[in-house]
């Protein structure tokens, strides 16, 4: 076995990795970047080597750098997770070359199946059924247009490299090719250094089914059954399961030899996964699927196989690099339950799921599932990186029962000082839809409205928010004024202040009704009391009812955790007020911290509402900024190559009565 181990990538999959080398006894070395430098993957880990500076062109995807940290740590084998240099066949001879063991798949399967172009063109020479579409190499952009043509819409462009869901576009009418096309092709440069794409009919009520194969050095090759991966936002992965659920054995069986020759046709060694799409409209069919694109790494959703086959598959990595067989046969696999897993990010889903960035002041991950974390209370969420903070597995016989058991968990999950999904993904995992097993890539593009909407805060939650931020639930902290019985030589005990939210805002007055508060909010009235323990856990009561609470303040933001559900307050500085007219119409900002791509407007251009003015890209996505209304740039206050702020100045318009 291996004795040390240098893992070659960061957040929760370098803590899960690391996880595994301490249970095998392998010694394990972290490399960092100048922001990563205190991160949890480090502490993780028994060394740590810097790499460079934050940016990962500048630290995590320098292999010069990895390597040098391997020779100096004396690390014998290299690990590359996921992401990053995982699927980078130089890299992977880079090790080898050095004389280390490679963690992965053999160089030339990577780069066999690397570009989905050649990748398909081998999969139908093994016999394994490939979408239709124009999968050759010619990229002249009416070259495109005319096969888009021939297969019809709506279609898929997608990049030929790379994975994620970056580099892809649905496209529903020829009118729309060319600005998506360019999008596409910008957007996969950018995270893969290679701009083609090609092009793929769009398959009606898609299922995005993908089967965990594993092989070793002697030729044997096994599957470890199959990820339902359907439920996506923006093309990319929301909530994982296993197994799918409408799977039938005939299905299983087919889709399963399917994978293993998909793996065999290109000498695979490793764990792989390969990724199908399903034509569902008619239920799952063993002639209904077809293959999309093989990752040649550990994939974000391992968990949920390793908890139905009761498998470490990082282990089982590991053993297969140093020549061992597969621990078990294809015989000796079965299923055991379900599995559900989902991912927990910094984003804000009311907003298209903006990446979000912030330090994260509170921290409370449920204890009774599998939790994969990156990240601690204090640690921040940088626009550098995935905005990924944990993952969430629930297990259970039956998927009602691993459905239920995530449902809980999330409705548990506290974070302070970062917008997260997780009320989304608890939305969604109650989603009837979703409980019945219907799912489709498309489902929560088609209820976004139901799913996205954060909770408004009712009276109740007004009023707790606003005896936190006064510190009326501490009363050994907040003075004579705070005194329980309520006595005022003038009269009963008052307090008030102002506080925002983003469904409302106003004033929160408060008057002690004996031993509690009573308050006139934005939302109508209540009647509360709370009182906060050193633990900062809070014992609230709503009327007849006793809840368990928490308020967490940093900053100027105070969050709210009630009932399951999380309410963002902002308390603005009275004496600031004046002053705090936020953009209007005529100001198009940065929604986050990112890098300016480019600026497609000039000063004095005529725009028409919902045009584009300019592109950012952050944390490994493009976002295009768009006209309010229709109306004359006035300003253009960036220029594409600027590193902006959240909230910076790109486009202004001139005010309508001058335009």
């Amino acid at each position: 076995m291996i004795g040390k181990l240098l893992i070659a990538n960061r957040g929760e999959i370098a803590v899960r990795i690391a996880r595994t080398c301490r249970r095998l006894g392998i010694a394990a070395v972290a490399v960092h970047s100048d922001a990563d430098a205190g991160a949890m993957h480090v502490a993780a880990c028994d060394e740590a080597v810097r790499i460079g500076p934050a940016p990962a062109t500048e630290s995590y995807l320098r292999a010069d750098a990895i390597l040098e940290a391997a020779r100096a740590t004396g690390a014998e084998a290299v690990h590359p997770g996921y992401g990053f240099l995982s699927e980078n066949a130089a890299f992977a001879e880079a090790v080898g070359a050095a004389g280390l063991i490679w963690v992965g798949p053999p160089p030339a399967a990577i780069r066999a199946m690397g570009l989905k172009d050649a990748a398909k063109a081998r999969m139908q020479a093994a016999g394994v059924p490939v979408v239709p579409g124009y999968h050759g190499s010619e990229q002249d952009p009416r070259f495109l247009a005319g096969a888009a043509e021939e297969i019809g819409y709506p279609l898929l462009i997608k990049a030929r490299a790379g994975g994620g869901g970056k580099g892809m576009r649905r496209v529903d009418d020829p009118a729309d090719f060319e600005e998506a096309l360019a999008g596409a092709a910008s957007e996969a440069r950018a995270s893969f250094g290679d701009g083609a794409v090609l092009i793929e009919k769009y398959v009606s009520a898609p299922r995005h089914i993908e089967v965990q194969v594993f092989a070793d050095m002697h030729g044997n090759c096994v599957h470890l059954f199959e990820r339902d991966c359907s439920l996506q936002r923006r093309h990319q992965k929301v909530i994982e399961e296993a197994p799918a659920p409408g799977m039938t054995p005939e299905m299983r069986a087919e889709m399963g030899a399917a994978a293993v020759r998909a793996a065999q046709a290109v000498g695979y060694v490793g764990a792989g996964t390969v990724e199908f799409i399903a034509d569902s409209s008619r239920g799952l069919r063993p002639d209904a699927f077809f293959f999309m694109e093989m990752n040649t790494r550990l994939q974000v959703e391992h968990p949920v196989t390793e908890c139905v086959t009761g498998t470490d598959l990082v282990e089982w990595q590991l053993r297969v690099a140093v020549g061992e067989p597969l621990p078990k046969t294809q015989g000796a696999l079965s299923l055991n339950g379900w599995a559900v897993e989902a991912r927990l990010y910094a984003e804000d889903a009311a907003h298209d799921f903006r990446p979000a960035t912030g330090r994260l002041a509170h921290l409370a991950l449920p204890g009774d599932v599998r939790v994969d974390a990156g990240v601690r209370a204090g640690d921040a969420v940088t626009p550098f990186y995935d905005p990924m903070i944990a993952k969430l597995i629930a297990h259970g016989p039956t998927r009602e029962a691993a459905f239920a058991r995530l449902a809980a968990a999330l409705d548990r999950t506290e974070v302070a000082g970062c917008v997260t999904n997780a009320g989304f993904l608890a939305r969604l995992v109650r989603h009837p839809t979703v409980a019945a097993g219907d799912v489709d890539t498309g489902l929560i593009g088609r209820d976004a409205a139901r799913l996205c909407a954060d909770p408004v805060p009712d009276a109740a939650a007004w009023a707790l928010a606003a005896v936190a931020a006064l510190g009326l639930d501490r009363p050994g902290d907040a003075g004579p004024f705070a005194a329980r019985d309520g006595w005022r030589a003038w009269g009963a005990a008052t307090a008030g202040l102002r506080l925002d939210h983003e469904a409302h805002a106003g004033e929160v007055r408060l008057t002690r009704e004996g031993d509690r508060w009573r308050a006139e909010t934005p939302m109508g009235a209540a009647t509360v009391a709370a009182e906060t323990g050193p633990d900062g856990a809070t014992r609230a009561r709503i009327g007849a009812r006793t809840v368990a609470a928490r308020a967490v303040r940093a900053g100027d933001g105070l969050t709210l955790f009630l009932d399951g559900r999380t309410h963002r307050f902002r308390i603005p500085d009275p004496l600031a007020r004046g002053a705090e007219a936020g953009p209007g119409d005529d100001r198009v900002c940065a929604p986050m911290p990112g890098l300016v791509k480019a600026v497609l407007v000039e000063a004095g251009a005529t725009v028409e509402a919902g045009a584009r003015l300019a592109v950012i890209e952050a944390m490994k996505m493009e976002h295009a900024l768009r006209a309010p209304r229709a109306g004359v740039v006035a300003a253009v206050a960036a220029a594409a190559g600027d590193q902006v702020e959240d909230g910076a100045l790109i486009v202004a318009l001139a005010p309508e009565a001058e335009a």
